[in-house]
């Protein structure tokens, strides 16, 4: 009876959402400077510093476009139904994936990376991945800087659809933070983590719709991209971007589900593995 009040009962599922939003109020001047020491550290001692935060997504997408809208020689678009060409494809889709690759790397390492912050038991730690979070999404901001100057290059003005743009964001950050709490929680537990999501980070690009259609796809495989969740993630960054229209509408419903249910998941799971970290540590 207490199990069924407990599913039913949507305070107490809100609850995780409440507590973050407080979370993200009270603690918003650590998060932020914790943000900003993150971004600087990463490229700590380096001639160019932070310049690197623009030069590496932006050489990273130049070698994927040159390699398949030239070598390969991919092409579609320019129609009606299809009004930008296989390069707004290609980056409509691969921008969302290489922030959240970026976030599938670091997440397992958080926790482990700030041992000493940890153990500090007035520290807070549900910030730790929270600020690796909006560090990885200043590659996502400065690659869909690229993305929108390359559209209103080539095609002259910008689908109405990119007004939704900070919405498809928003959800991916959201995401993005649920699937850092699993990860930097679980990766205390089991060290191995980090190598199973390099591995799968390797192939990860070809397991979702962004360098070719799905239509492309013989039939029996097609079956791989509905199982991923990413793939659903990218069809609505492709709506937005690229068809400048609801091409997938089962997409929005299940990217939107998704997100919300990994946050609330991964907050869920970090609560609960949160009092052992600092005595595996």
């Amino acid at each position: 009876m207490k199990g069924l009040i407990f599913l039913l009962d949507p305070r107490i599922h809100l609850k995780p959402f409440g507590q973050s939003i407080t979370l993200l109020y009270r603690f918003r001047q650590l998060i932020w400077e914790m943000t900003k020491a993150e971004i600087s550290k990463r490229y700590v001692g380096q001639t160019f510093g932070a310049v690197w935060a623009i030069v590496h997504p932006a050489f990273l997408i130049a070698v994927y476009v040159f390699v398949f809208s030239y070598v390969f020689k991919s092409r579609f678009g320019g129609t009606v139904d299809i009004p930008l060409n296989y390069t707004a494809y290609l980056l409509s889709g691969m921008i969302p994936w290489l922030a959240f690759s970026e976030t599938l790397s670091t997440g397992p390492s958080v926790i482990l990376a700030n041992v000493n912050l940890v153990k500090q038991h007035v520290f807070p730690v549900e910030v730790l991945p929270i600020k690796e979070v909006l560090a990885s999404s200043v590659t996502l901001l400065i690659a869909m800087m690229f993305m929108i100057v390359y559209v209103l290059w080539t095609h002259g003005t910008l689908l109405w659809t990119y007004l939704l743009l900070p919405v498809v964001i928003m959800l991916q950050i959201l995401a993005m933070v649920g699937v850092c709490y699993i990860l930097s929680s679980v990766g205390v537990y089991f060290r191995d983590l980090k190598d199973f999501i390099a591995a799968y980070n390797k192939a990860g690009l070809f397991l979702i719709p962004v360098l070719y259609l799905p239509t492309s796809m013989p039939t029996a495989l097609k079956a791989v991209l509905y199982i991923n969740p990413f793939s659903y993630m990218v069809w609505c960054y492709q709506d937005i971007l690229f068809y400048g229209r609801m091409e997938h509408p089962f997409a929005w419903v299940v990217y939107i589900t998704l997100s919300l249910g990994v946050f609330y998941a991964g907050y869920r799971i970090f609560t609960k593995l949160k009092p052992g970290l600092g005595d595996v540590l």
